[in-house]
């Protein structure tokens, strides 16, 4: 098969559930071949993931996240609005969740949330030369607290208990790739 046989087209979406996050729609679509069926996907807004160093150690947030119900340890990160650069964002919501300013911001990477489901994406930044205004500026339903954190336990804990964030492994490929730790694999 060729990648114009794999390739589906939709005809038709029909929206099943609307909420402040996200929307649920599904889709009428027919592929290359022929092939038709209804299929279900996610809109969601954009995010971005911040990986804040200071002081050779990781900038943490903890929050609380209510669909696994469970505290968990994080690199900030967050929406981007409509029409938002995704380097705005992350310049605002390590402000906002941290205090921190990033006096160098560099791109690593973007990728798909889940493309089988979810039609947005997610940027990953690197956050450097920080300075510390000892301001968090938090949204009216934020409560998240910030740490520095050694980056090996950072580390060595992602996967498991409260390191549970499925972005952060994501997040930690294009640190190591920008680091050039990839180089020896």
């Amino acid at each position: 098969m060729t990648d114009r046989d794999l390739k589906w087209t939709v005809k038709e979406t029909r929206p099943l559930l609307h909420t402040p996050v996200f929307d649920v729609v599904a889709q009428e679509e027919v592929s290359g071949t022929g092939l038709q069926g209804e299929y279900v996907a996610v809109h969601a807004p954009d995010w971005v993931v911040v990986i804040p160093v200071y002081q050779e150690q990781f900038v943490m947030v903890r929050q609380w996240r209510h669909g696994e119900q469970n505290m968990t340890w994080e690199f900030p990160g967050g929406v981007v609005n409509p029409d938002e650069d995704p380097s705005v964002t992350a310049e605002r919501e390590l402000l906002e969740e941290t205090g921190f300013r990033a006096g160098k911001l560099t791109h690593l990477g973007r990728c798909s949330s889940n493309p089988a489901l979810f039609s947005n994406h997610f940027d990953v930044f690197l956050a450097e030369d920080l300075e510390p205004t000892g301001e968090q500026h938090l949204d009216a339903d934020e409560l998240v607290n910030y740490t520095l954190m050694a980056k090996s336990r950072v580390i060595e804990s992602f996967g498991s208990g409260e390191f549970s964030h499925p972005y952060m492994g994501t997040a930690f490929a294009f640190y190591a790739r920008h680091l050039g730790l990839l180089d020896s694999i």
